[in-house]
């Protein structure tokens, strides 16, 4: 009796709203024995205004990944959609004849997307601009972020894992190396090759053969990290059914792992050098070498949001930081920032904690309320192309790209998603079959609901939207 009576009465709001669920909605949650109370929605139309379906809209929940929304979108607004970071190169040192006689300084700005690819765009330039060899070290400047200690593991105990990289101003390629294991009926053995190769890392490959299907956890495989030489120990068992299977893990520091990096492409592309890395400040007098600079912030957020990239998403809330209130960025700063941006649009703050900028985290809250009046703020700005297509596409691409594909909503959402340990949400924009437009914004916070049923009750919801009429 409680429950059905919590399932027809939601919180009011102002304006047209519904006063209760709808029947394919509720279907779901009785029949998977879901808590009402412990999900939030809000469906607007976004030409009138008009609220379509309101259920507790105003109560702050734990948002995971949507939380990515407000950074992307208030540095949009903020820094300009052809926003660009740099990475300025400078020798310290006499150059002649191709031999830099001295150490190479780089100076990281917090560039996001300093991928494999990208960094060897930079080292090329510098072979290019005439440096063949370099005597001394590598200094390497990433004093533009404040960078207190950081523990990878706090969140879930994962400290391996690429998701929980932190901040950093000279980030190259996620700190993570792509692993791929390789077994042979054949030869009874398990190959591990590692992309890029590190100069400076080492592991250790314990794994052993069996004969099994392509499945569990891992596929069996157990990876930790060593004091030894051997940073990584692989262990465990593999089956030997599994092909082109691959994964993804932090590896160093972020300095060693730049340090690697650059050993490696420099060395590839013909490159001489011998040295160590140190840390080390710029003279901001001195005139760079040469510039590197990124590709557009319009471009990077669609890598943030589309795939939900976390370390991205934490290097421009730290890019908002420098940029708009004072270096070096850090966390404090850039939450004082967001807030500021949202109290000077009229945009409420009540509950909201935005906490890293990237939704990875357990006490960052926001409402389905505070939502929709961004994605509404979004919808009206000058940024909405860029915003808009930066968000995963059902059925089509990004974390959306197996979810309503090749059905009646293949194409029609513009969703950003977000799923931790027992939350599931998702926000964004759909085109209904009536050819309107709404903004929609769903958080369910309950044991177990980032499983599936979330997904599933989601999915009645954006169903029930895209078949809408007034």
């Amino acid at each position: 009796m409680i429950l059905s009576v919590v399932l027809f009465y939601a919180s009011m709001a102002s304006g047209k709203e519904s006063v209760m669920l709808p029947k394919n909605i509720q279907s779901v949650l009785k029949h998977r024995n879901l808590n009402p109370s412990s999900l939030s929605v809000l469906i607007v139309d976004l030409e009138n205004e008009d609220i379509i379906l309101s259920w507790n809209s105003k109560v702050p929940r734990t948002p995971a990944s949507v939380m990515k929304l407000f950074t992307t979108a208030i540095a949009l607004d903020a820094l300009g959609p052809t926003y660009k970071w740099k990475t300025a190169f400078y020798v310290k040192g006499d150059l002649n004849d191709g031999v830099l006689s001295g150490d190479l300084l780089i100076k990281g700005y917090g560039d996001p997307y300093l991928t494999t690819e990208n960094v060897w765009k930079m080292l090329n330039r510098l072979k290019v601009e005439g440096v063949k060899k370099i005597t001394g070290n590598l200094l390497i400047d990433d004093s533009y972020f404040l960078n207190p200690s950081y523990d990878p593991g706090e969140f879930d105990n994962e400290p391996l894992r690429s998701y929980n990289v932190g901040p950093n101003a000279l980030m190259f390629n996620f700190r993570s190396v792509r692993f791929f294991v390789e077994s042979s009926i054949e030869d009874e053995y398990i190959k591990i090759k590692q992309d890029p190769l590190l100069p400076n890392f080492r592991f250790s490959n314990n794994l052993k053969s069996v004969v099994s299907k392509c499945v569990g956890y891992q596929k069996g495989i157990q990876i930790s990290s060593s004091q030894k030489k051997e940073k990584f120990v692989f262990s465990g068992t593999f089956p030997d059914s599994c092909q082109d299977y691959s994964l993804f893990r932090s590896v160093l520091s972020h300095n060693e792992y730049s340090y690697g990096l650059f050993q490696s492409i420099w060395k590839s592309i013909g490159g001489e050098f011998d040295g160590v890395w140190a840390k080390a400040i710029g003279d901001e007098l001195l005139e760079p070498f040469f510039v590197h600079e990124s590709d557009s912030l319009s471009y990077l957020i669609s890598k943030i949001n589309k795939n939900s990239n976390n370390a991205m998403s934490r290097n421009l809330l730290l890019t908002l930081a420098a940029e708009k209130i004072s270096a070096p960025g850090d966390i404090i700063k850039g939450q004082k920032f967001i807030y500021s941006w949202l109290e000077e649009k009229n945009l409420s703050t009540d509950g909201f904690y935005i906490e890293n900028g990237s939704g990875l985290s357990r006490i960052a809250t926001v409402s389905a309320d505070q939502i929709i009046h961004l994605l509404k703020y979004a919808y009206a700005s000058d940024f909405m192309p860029e915003f808009l297509s930066s968000l995963a596409i059902s059925g089509l691409d990004g974390t959306m790209s197996d979810r309503n594909e090749n059905d009646e909503l293949t194409g029609k959402l513009h969703i950003k998603t977000g799923s931790i340990d027992h939350v599931s949400s998702v926000a964004g924009y759909i085109h209904s079959k009536s050819g309107k437009r709404y903004g929609l914004a769903i958080i369910h916070n309950e044991r177990d609901i980032h499983k599936g049923f979330g997904e599933e009750l989601q999915d009645s919801i954006m169903q029930w939207l895209y078949n809408y009429e007034d």
